[in-house]
Order: structure tokens, then C-alpha cells, then sequence
């Protein structure tokens, strides 16, 4: 199979919803493995568990990795078996299979069929669909549109939001104000008001917004997770934590709120619950800069500094020209006091970022205390002049004769 495939673009948010529990660990590895350009590896594992029993989550999973790959006979097949138990998603699938291949009254047929129900596609998202430019120019699109009416605040929510994605806060306060004027107290509008207070840094008034959208839709992990955001924004990671918990048990087929709830318990202290968390994400990104170092940075807190220097390597040998990674392991051996090796890490991270005041000072302190004061001036000079005010009382005690 070709390997042009980068990311499946599918409906993870929605699947596995009804079961209440987190999504077994093939779902998250498959879409790991086709994250990071490894769809035949991805389609292994969910052929393995679909002849073992699994369900439609994995056909879907799967057919999306067949569409994308151009295999439109493979995708019609398991959107087709997984119809009767997750309709909206297959339905939609087999809408795109057939506009790929020219077959305009059976795309729209399935079209409309999908948006029958739940967390169906809106119509900004329709349209952009690269699978629907087969049919663009057909008498049957063009009677689509103008036969089907899509919710209008579901349209106008979509211009919030492209509003906010181009910086434009006025344009979309105006239009939250008109839906709230219009729908007071409606999903839409409320949702909409707290996506601007969230661009706003009004944290608070997002988490107001949403506790009535989630009463109504507890489940929803686009609302659940501008609550987690909102709550981590306003210092609560306590609070946050647990609204990854529940992103995780609606069964979303992603690793990625494991790494953010990490985040959370870090914050709060539960540093073993966080390593746990970041451990379960690596299983499936074994090479994430974020989760590698986040799992450093706990091991520190957890008093294993050998344990943290050798995450920090880790994240060096995958990425040997990005000088952050340098600087957090020369930041490990400074806590322990190998300054040696501290200040050489510091020169490898200044060689690809001479720009960083702070890996200047650090540098300088580290050349300190291996004894050779002279040398550190430069080091504390270059500090100064990059704007580290901090620079100047080492100048003064080393520098100045």
C-alpha cells in the first residue's frame, strides 16, 4: 500500500461513545502507527482484532485507512459492515467513497442519510471535502444544496470559529452576540460564546458556558475538552484532570488526552499517576519530544535524576538539532551538580541557538563551579547583552577586578 498517507482524517471523537469505557489499546495504536506513516502496520493490527470479534469502531478505523490509501472497494466493504451499528459515520463514508468515484445519486443518497444523525457533518465541513469535488459540477450536488437546509447556527458557529482561527475576536464577539440574541441559552450559542471568552482569557465565563451544554451532552469530547482547557488556563489542573478522565472513557480512539491529563497530575503533585499516564502515550508514540521530556521532568520530581538524564538522551538522539533538548539535559546535571557535563550541554544547545540568554548564564555558572572563573565572564557578558538582567550580579562578583 502506498505510504503517501500521513494522518486518517476520521471520526475519533465519536467512536467507541456508547460504551463508557477508555478505547482498547489496538484503536489507539493503530491510529498512532497511521499518525506517524505506518498504515500497513495500523491496517495488521485492526485486521488482527476485526477476525478476533472487534467491532465497528475498527471497521471504521480501518475503512478510513483503505479511503485514503485509494482503496475505495476495501472502504465501501467495512463502512458497510459497520452501517447498523455506528449509521452516521458509515454512511458518511460511503457518501465520500462514491463521490470519488463519479457516482453522484448514491453520494448524496448516503449524504443525507448521514445527516440524519448525531454528530453529523456540518455544512462548512461538507464543503470542504476533498472527496465531494468529483461530483461539484453535477446537476445532483447542485440540487443537494439547494434542496437541503443545514442548521443555521450551525453555520454561524463555523464563522466564529474561522473568525477566531484568523485573529478576528470583533467579528466573531458580533456573531456569538447575534446567536445568544437569537437562541439564548441554546447549545449552539453558548458554545459559541465560550470558544470567544476562551480567546479572551476569560476562563471563568467559558466554564459557565459549558456547564449547561454538558449536562445536556455529558459525552461530547469537543465541549470536554475547551472545559479542560479552560480549567487548566485558570490554574485548576485538579479539576482538569478529571475531565481527561472522562474524554478517556467515552472511548475516543486517541492517546492524546493520557499525555494531557500527565500534564494535569504533574501539576497537582501526582507525580507516579502522571508517569503512568505519559508511560501509556509512549507505548503508542515512543517517539514524542513532548511526552519523552514530560517524562524526564517528573522523574525529576520524583527524585530520579539518573532515570531523567536518560529520557533527556533519549529525546538528544532523536532529535540531535533541536537545542531544547540539549538545555533540558543540561538542566538535569546541573540539579545534580555535574557541572562538567552540564556546561558541555549548554555549548551544544548555544551552537544551534546562540540567541538564548538564560543557556548563556547557566553555561557561565556551571563553567563557575568547575573552578574556571575566568572563562565564565564571556559566558555572563554574553548573557548581559542578550538581556539577562540576572547576568549582572556574577559579572560584578567574578568580573570586575
Amino acid at each position: 500500500m502506498r505510504r503517501k498517507i500521513v494522518s486518517v482524517v476520521i471520526f475519533f471523537a465519536v467512536i467507541n461513545l456508547l460504551y463508557g469505557q477508555p478505547a482498547p489499546d489496538y484503536l489507539l495504536r493503530a491510529k498512532a502507527l497511521t499518525d506517524t506513516g505506518k498504515p500497513e502496520e495500523a491496517l495488521a493490527v485492526l485486521s488482527s482484532e476485526i477476525q478476533k470479534g472487534a467491532g465497528a469502531d475498527a471497521l471504521i478505523m480501518r475503512a478510513e485507512i483503505f479511503f485514503n490509501a485509494g482503496n475505495t472497494a476495501m472502504a465501501e466493504k467495512d463502512y458497510s459492515a459497520s452501517l447498523s451499528s455506528l449509521p452516521g459515520q458509515s454512511n458518511y463514508g460511503l457518501a465520500r467513497v462514491y463521490a470519488i468515484r463519479r457516482e453522484p445519486a448514491k453520494s448524496i443518497k448516503y449524504l443525507i442519510e448521514s445527516l440524519r444523525y448525531e454528530n453529523r457533518k456540518n455544512e462548512r465541513e461538507i464543503m470542504l471535502e476533498k472527496a465531494f469535488t468529483a461530483i461539484d459540477n453535477t446537476p445532483e450536488w447542485r440540487q443537494f444544496w439547494q434542496n437541503y437546509s443545514f442548521p443555521e447556527e450551525d453555520a454561524r458557529l463555523s464563522e466564529v470559529e474561522y473568525y477566531l482561527s484568523s485573529g478576528k475576536v470583533t467579528e466573531a464577539q458580533k456573531i456569538a452576540g447575534e446567536m445568544a440574541g437569537k437562541s439564548p441559552g441554546s447549545t449552539k450559542s453558548l458554545y459559541a460564546k465560550a470558544l470567544v471568552d476562551f480567546y479572551l482569557q476569560k476562563y471563568q465565563d467559558v466554564l459557565s458556558s459549558l456547564q449547561p451544554i454538558l449536562k445536556q451532552e455529558s459525552r461530547n469530547t469537543e465541549y470536554l475538552n475547551l472545559q479542560a482547557k479552560a480549567q487548566m488556563a485558570s490554574g485548576n489542573a485538579a479539576g482538569a484532570s478529571l475531565t481527561y478522565t472522562r474524554i478517556i472513557e467515552t472511548g475516543i480512539a486517541d492517546a492524546t488526552p493520557y499525555l494531557r491529563r500527565a500534564e494535569c497530575y504533574y501539576k497537582t503533585g501526582e507525580y507516579q499517576k502522571a508517569l503512568t499516564d505519559i508511560n501509556k502515550y509512549l507505548d503508542f508514540y515512543q517517539s514524542s519530544k513532548e511526552a519523552i521530556k514530560m517524562a524526564g521532568k517528573v522523574s525529576i520530581a520524583l527524585g530520579d535524576n539518573i532515570k531523567a538524564i536518560s529520557y533527556f538522551t533519549r529525546n538528544i538522539e532523536l532529535y540531535p538539532l533541536d537545542a531544547s533538548c540539549y538545555i533540558d539535559r543540561a538542566g538535569a546535571y546541573f540539579t545534580a551538580r555535574s557541572w562538567a557535563l552540564a556546561s558541555d550541554d549548554y555549548g551544544m544547545s548555544l551552537d544551534l541557538d546562540p540567541g538564548n540568554a538564560e543557556a548563556w548564564l547557566n553555561k557561565g555558572i556551571a563553567v563557575v563551579n568547575t573552578g574556571m572563573t575566568g572563562d565564565a565572564c564571556y559566558y555572563f557578558n554574553r548573557a548581559f547583552i542578550l538581556g539577562n538582567r540576572q547576568a549582572s550580579s556574577w559579572i560584578n562578583r567574578y568580573c570586575i577586578k
